[in-house]
């Protein structure tokens, strides 16, 4: 209820929409979201709306059926905002017929007057207001004719007679002063006498009725004539004003009208444009809101973009897209299947370890518990014991030659795969990853998808950063890997200065570096080198790898995802058909991919190749 205690109803012109699953995402390939995702950002997520939207099916109905949604609510403000306008428009029509009624009727009067003052009677001034105010104009302001008649013209005989009046007035009043009881008597007010123009100034400018009804009563013929000629000339200025006031007034109407229409067309255009933009910035908003529930882009900066959680599942199916390409058994491999034969018991973590529960003892702890009923928090099952722990550093070139080919796309692609594969295949691992061109940095997964080509190539400040990281590290298992398109071109100075331009200086301290970091105990290194028309670089690259005691391998960028899964894989020095790794000075003998896999054995087989493998290196 409302204060003064009128009941108000509920505004019922907006009307609730039924609820529907509107769900954008669930339609979508996952593959290619999040693949446009991570590539162009969520423009490349929009496009892929587009593109989908245009081929039809469920995806193209529910977003029509949204879009829909939005029209209705859209047509329920603009008819909101156009009966608005008509409203408007209907209160000024009935301002301006209430001014025409009320111009109309003071111009009745006015022509009423007009035809009173042709007759002009005392009577008529008393009933007639117009009449009198015309009157009253006409004494106040006479015309021209009405002063011409109020003025008397003397003669020279008149003007002297009243000379001497005037004299023979004044020794009367000086002698007969001292006389008590003598008073001049009051001079006899002459009949018929003419209404000068000073007693009219003497008067003022205000004319009360009576004095009108006096003024009359001492008008000759001529004055009355001049008086009616002016007074009806003042109404029919008067009826003229009204009239141009009418025409001003219908105009200015007519104009606001207009105006009002043409305002309410405009408003109508203008909102059925925004309404049209907003049900595109509503569809994109929902997908933007959709990416950010599920995780895969936050705002950052003021923008979204993508999130861990985004890259983390990019870079798994880079994995998937890789292994297409590798042979069944490194496959295996990759995926950790290699059993190492011992296994503890333990409180089940994931549904994909029912295979090897512990039935006696879960069902026996049920029991206990006094429930018939297993639960999986209280679920017993056998767990293999991972007999290796990992730590593996990644290193990237991201220098200004990097973004020539495309070459750091496909490096970014790479490293993200063989992360995501050192991490499946050891869950427990250690994984850092570092970007280096004149400064060398430590990054996480988003930052090197988002990692762009800088300056100089600054080799031992990477080296620097692996050894630190290293060097402290208890994992049984040590692999470094460095990816790089060149030779060595910057130095750092004791005093932290970056230098470059001296090829020299810059290899010797990327080689003092080198040493450092081949003291660390266990450790496999693997250099590549993106193919180049210039031997020097190849030369520099192995002259590395035989201070790290590692391998090199030299590849096409495009498959440079692929030589580093083989690298990780297989726990050998391979040499494969489409590329090429081998140690930087072989000393031991070397297996092709196939020999390695096929070996097999036990864990403990395969540890102990590494071993004699790594021994050969050295």
């Amino acid at each position: 209820m409302s204060m003064d205690g009128a009941v108000q109803l509920p505004d019922c012109t907006s009307v609730p929409e039924e609820p529907t699953d509107e769900d954008f995402l669930s339609l979508l390939p996952r593959a290619e979201v999040v693949r446009a995702l991570a590539e162009r950002g969520i423009e490349g997520a929009l496009e892929l709306l587009k593109r989908e939207e245009a081929r039809g099916g469920d995806l193209s109905r529910r977003i029509a059926s949204f879009r829909e949604r939005l029209r209705r609510q859209a047509s329920r403000s603009i008819s909101r905002l156009t009966q608005d306008y008509e409203k408007r428009m209907s209160d000024m029509e009935g301002v301006r017929v209430r001014s025409r009624k009320l111009l109309k009727e003071e111009m009745d009067r006015l022509r009423d007057s007009l035809q009173r003052a042709r007759e002009f009677s005392q009577a008529d001034l008393i009933g007639d207001a117009n009449l009198l105010d015309a009157v009253r104009s006409a004494l106040l302001l006479p015309s021209d004719a009405l002063k011409a008649s109020l003025t008397v013209k003397k003669t020279l005989w008149q003007r002297l007679r009243e000379f001497f009046a005037r004299i023979a007035a004044a020794l009367r009043n000086l002698f007969g002063r001292g006389k008590k009881g003598k008073h001049p008597a009051p001079a006899s007010k002459p009949k018929g006498r003419p209404l000068t123009l000073a007693r009219l100034a003497f008067l003022g400018r205000s004319l009360t009725p009576d004095m009108t009804g006096d003024l009359f009563g001492e008008l000759t013929p001529g004055q009355m004539a001049a008086l009616k000629d002016s007074a009806q000339k003042n109404l029919a200025s008067r009826e003229r004003e009204l009239e141009k006031k009418d025409r001003g007034e219908e105009d200015r109407f007519r104009r606001q009208r207009d105006q009002l229409a043409q305002e309410g067309a405009d408003a109508k255009s203008l909102s059925e444009r925004r309404a049209q933009d907003e049900e595109r910035q509503q569809v994109e908003r929902k997908l933007r809101d959709e990416l950010s529930e599920r995780g895969w882009v936050s705002e950052r900066s003021g923008h979204l973009a993508v999130t861990y959680g985004l890259v983390e599942r990019f870079a798994r199916l880079m994995l998937e897209e890789e292994e297409k390409a590798l042979p069944e058994g490194l496959r295996l491999s990759l995926r950790g299947q290699a059993s190492t034969g011992l296994y503890e018991r333990g409180r089940m973590r994931e549904l994909i370890e029912l295979s090897r529960m512990d039935l006696p003892g879960s069902l026996l702890q049920s029991r206990l518990r006094g429930s018939r009923h297993l639960l999986e928090e209280e679920s017993y099952v056998y767990r293999e014991i991972r007999s290796e722990s990992v730590h593996a550093v990644l290193l990237l070139d991201v220098s200004g030659s990097m973004a020539e080919g495309g070459k750091i796309t496909a490096a970014k692609k790479a490293l993200l795969a063989l992360y995501m594969a050192i991490h499946r295949r050891y869950p427990d691992s250690i994984i850092d990853i570092v970007a280096f061109d004149s400064n060398a940095r430590a990054l996480d997964l988003v930052e090197l998808w988002e990692a762009e080509p800088g300056s100089f190539t600054n080799t031992g400040a990477a080296l620097q950063i692996a050894y630190q990281l290293l060097k402290s590290s208890r994992a049984s298992r040590k692999e470094l890997y460095l990816i790089t398109d060149g030779l060595p071109e910057s130095y750092t100075e004791p005093g932290g200065a970056v230098r470059s331009g001296n090829l020299d200086k810059a290899l010797a301290y990327a080689l003092a570096h080198a040493r450092e970091l081949s003291t660390v105990q266990t450790l496999v290194s693997t250099l590549v080198l993106l193919k180049s028309d210039n031997p020097a670089y190849e030369k520099a690259a192995r002259t590395l790898a035989n201070v790290l005691k590692g391998y090199v391998v030299v590849t096409d960028p495009r498959r440079l995802a692929f030589e580093l899964l083989v690298r990780f894989g297989s726990d050998r020095v391979v040499e494969m058909e489409m590329g090429e790794a081998r140690p930087a000075e072989p000393k031991g003998p070397s297996m092709s991919a196939a020999e390695s896999m096929a070996r097999g054995g036990s864990s403990r087989e395969r540890r102990k190749a590494r071993r004699q493998a790594s021994t050969g290196a050295a």
